[in-house]
């Protein structure tokens, strides 16, 4: 009786250990989720209005990317490739 009660003990432990563990993983990742919904504004940005004009241009004159650019920051890099989808009429 005393063995089967040790089993049930440990048993109860690992369930609830269990179930707290993956409640923080839900509540830990729940902010990044937040992050990646809202896509950002880059309407104003100096690179993101270069991207925008070379996209069309190159969708007026039926070409896909046809410079390549190198960005210091990643930031300057993602607006000038939203701005360059939205020029170039790609709906991604």
């Amino acid at each position: 009786m005393r063995m089967h009660l040790k089993t049930c003990v440990w048993v109860l432990a690992l369930a609830v250990g269990f179930g707290l563990g993956g409640v923080t993983v839900q509540a830990v990742g729940a902010p990044f989720q937040d992050h990646q919904d809202h896509e950002q504004d880059y309407s104003k940005n100096k690179t993101y209005k270069q991207g925008m004009r070379e996209g069309q241009s190159d969708h007026a004159h039926n070409k896909d990317h046809s410079r390549n650019r190198q960005f210091k920051k990643d930031d300057d890099k993602k607006a000038y490739e939203a701005g360059y989808q939205k020029g170039h009429g790609d709906q991604r």
